[in-house]
């Protein structure tokens, strides 16, 4: 090979580098993808669909529960509907009023779920057991003392003259469904872990 054909050849290597690292830049200034750090918005739905697991194990802890104290197995919903429908919810028995306060109920936990998963999936990813466990405890325990004590106690009274949700659910009952939840979103926690995908060349 003569000196005139290793110059062409040099300068369209040169050329080439030039392109890919023109390639590589473009593709940096888009963004990553998929997302190799702390991916947002894949927790939020993961945290939501949770939450649709925690609120369900609170709900089936609350139909036991009654049917073992004789009472009505939805009577947790019946207390929860008095917040739209006042009074008369509680003695609600038609199997569309319930099921729509089921529904709520469970959206009402998927939206809960969203922080939660997003506070254990952020700080607490790789503490222990124990301190997972401390930390979804102490969360369930606040959502409870706001829920409760911070909001519900002035405004159901406010807007339809009772608070039959602070006064008719025993405070031990409350707690136990808070909790309840928290522990579920714990367990099922490794559901919503975060794995990116990585092409076969970078994973090798």
């Amino acid at each position: 090979m003569d000196r005139e054909t290793k110059l062409r050849e040099l300068d369209q290597l040169r050329s080439n580098m030039q392109r890919l690292e023109a390639e590589l830049a473009q593709e940096a200034a888009v963004g990553q993808w998929p997302p190799r750090t702390y991916y947002t918005v894949y927790h939020v739905l993961a945290g939501f669909v949770l939450g649709m697991f925690g609120a369900a194990a609170s709900l089936l802890f609350n139909i036991v529960g009654s049917v073992l104290v004789g009472q009505h197995p939805l009577q947790l919903i019946r207390v929860y509907l008095t917040f739209p429908l006042g009074e008369t919810a509680l003695h609600e028995d038609t199997g569309l009023s319930l099921a729509i306060g089921c529904c709520l109920y469970l959206g009402t936990g998927a939206v809960l779920g969203i922080p939660f998963h997003l506070i254990l999936s952020r700080w607490f990813a790789a503490a222990s057991l124990a301190t997972r466990w401390l930390a979804v405890s102490a969360l369930a325990l606040a959502v409870w003392l706001v829920n409760f004590y911070g909001i519900l106690i002035w405004l159901q009274p406010l807007l339809f003259h009772g608070r039959w949700i602070v006064d008719g659910i025993p405070w031990w009952v409350a707690v136990w469904t808070h909790l309840v939840f928290g522990w579920t979103l714990l367990l099922a926690q490794p559901l919503g872990v975060y794995v990116p995908y990585l092409p076969k060349r970078e994973a090798s």
